[in-house]
């Protein structure tokens, strides 16, 4: 049997998959934890990297891994391979500012059309402008700017610091694919390259491409270009995990005396891994609630969407992969079920004992802020609350029924940007709530399928290392779990976007207010 590994290094955990080539049957897998927060040091990523590995039973067996990631995480590296400051994440705002200084300076419609996106504070860019702004002085000390899997990959083929990896900081070694990319704002799907111009304006230094040339070539100091990873095709390999990746041969998990061999893919950020792990075909829309929430598609066509709720991402299989992402998911459930004192699943329970529209009760979720639609300082909002209406159950349905109509609203984005609809495909951890299955059938007007619960981005980095390996993409089989019956309430929908509306009125009338 033939074993391929995939890696999820998400916000809140690392998790491995190991499983069967030629079918994609789980063999076995792991997990470890990482620490919480906006900023992270790249280091708790590898670590947890080691520890999910000794947790699936190590590599020995392996012939091939990929790593999928989390997107837009920005990592800073020196001339000799160090990380300069814990790596910015997708859901640290404080470049919201640095968002709307880029479009202003570039125009929203021109930025969607050279990268398929528009600024917000999630994107690799604004947190790129935001170094220049607030710490400059790290500005001059900058060689090279990657995301999670890249630097991920990069580890695990033995470069990283002078003195703590076999081959040092060759930063001409960095690699990156096509999705991952895409989410920077500084990378053109359509053109099918780096916008230097744009990485110019935001970091106020020149950048090239990795010229991934002979390993052990050190980037040139004189040079003065920032090193941006070079870009892989769908199924290519970027190497192979050296055996002394972790300190010594000893301490790649499983593979003490089994020596190297084991080839590394191209890698994915997470939601391109996703689709690939799910087989996502033109007309499937994924809607993944995990820590934030993403409605996407496969579009054989890139987008480009001028008020930049839908962005136009590359996935990573060759086609694209329009995409709408919310701040507010998951934890939306287990902030209100703490509120109420229960479990997520006496949560569900609550929530099922109301009607269809929460006696009108509304929860407009925006609890971090939100990203779809564009409020970074926007708060949670309660509406519709009367003594009658103002009940356990109510409380609990508008939870789960708030957190999905914000879904809802990247799903008419994807659709206004022509791309076909035929099914929904639900996953994420909180899809296994009763509750959120059902209304999920209320609250969307198409049919809702939930595949089996599993590590799909892990899976879809799986999918990689597989075709990395055979030079076809795999064709695995994946089952559903459950269909719930269709029973579409057009009431849920619209009492949101009433309070919804009042909500971002109040908001902006704020926001206004503070900038005059």
């Amino acid at each position: 049997m033939n074993l391929v590994a995939g890696v999820d290094s998400s916000t809140q955990s690392c998790k491995v998959v190991i499983l069967d080539a030629g079918s994609g049957t789980l063999v076995r897998e792991g997990r470890a934890a990482h620490p919480d927060g906006t900023e992270v040091h790249p280091d708790h990523w590898w670590r947890a990297l080691r520890e999910a590995f000794d947790d699936a039973g190590g590599l020995a067996d392996v012939c091939a891994l990929s790593v999928g990631g989390q997107q837009h995480g920005m990592v800073l590296l020196d001339h000799a391979g160090n990380v300069l400051r814990p790596a910015l994440l997708w859901n640290d705002t404080r470049s919201a500012a640095a968002a709307e200084a880029l479009t202003n300076e570039v125009g929203a419609e021109d930025f969607a059309r050279r990268t398929g996106l528009v600024p917000v504070a999630s994107f690799t860019i604004t947190k790129v402008r935001w170094v220049r702004d607030h710490e400059p002085d790290l500005v001059g000390k900058v060689a090279a700017v990657a995301l999670p899997h890249d630097w991920l990959t990069w580890r695990l083929r033995g470069y990283g610091p002078a003195g703590s990896s076999p081959l040092g900081p060759d930063l001409e070694q960095l690699t990156t694919d096509r999705s991952d990319a895409s989410g920077t704002g500084y990378w053109s799907p359509s053109a099918g390259g780096y916008d230097l111009e744009l990485f110019t304006l935001a970091l106020g230094r020149d950048a090239r491409e990795a010229s991934g040339g002979s390993a052990g070539h050190a980037v040139p100091r004189e040079s003065g270009a920032v090193v941006l990873p070079r870009v892989l095709g769908p199924g290519d390999a970027a190497g192979e995990i050296h055996p002394g990746c972790f300190g010594s041969q000893a301490e790649l998990p499983g593979t003490a005396g089994a020596g190297a061999g084991i080839l590394l893919g191209a890698g994915a950020g997470d939601n391109a891994a996703a689709a690939l792990g799910l087989g996502a075909q033109p007309g499937d829309v994924v809607v993944s609630v995990g820590t934030s929430g993403t409605v996407f598609s496969v579009a054989p066509e890139a987008a480009a969407d001028p008020g930049g709720t839908v962005a136009g991402f590359a996935d990573a299989s060759g086609a694209f992969l329009p995409i709408a992402v919310t701040l507010n998911a998951a934890r939306v459930l287990s902030s209100v079920a703490g509120l109420l004192g229960v479990d997520l699943d006496e949560l569900s329970r609550l929530a099922l004992e109301a009607e269809p529209g929460a006696g009108g009760v509304v929860l407009v979720p925006y609890f971090e802020g939100e990203r779809t639609p564009n409020l970074p300082h926007a708060k949670a909002s309660l509406h519709g609350l009367s003594i009658a209406s103002s009940t356990r159950s109510n409380l609990a349905r508008a939870a789960i029924e708030g957190m999905l109509c914000g879904l809802s609203g990247g799903l008419e984005a994807l659709r206004a940007q022509g791309g076909p609809a035929t099914r929904l495909l639900l996953i994420g951890g909180a899809v296994q709530n009763p509750a959120v299955q059902a209304i999920a059938a209320q609250v969307f007007d198409l049919p809702v399928m939930v595949p089996s619960p599993g590590e799909y981005v892990a899976r879809g980095a799986a999918v990689q290392a597989a075709w990395a390996c055979s030079g076809r993409r795999p064709d695995w089989d994946v089952p559903l779990d459950a269909a719930p019956a269709a029973d579409y309430r057009p009431v849920i929908r619209q009492n949101y976007l009433q309070a919804r509306d009042r909500s971002t009125v109040t908001e902006r009338s704020q926001t206004i207010s503070l900038s005059a």
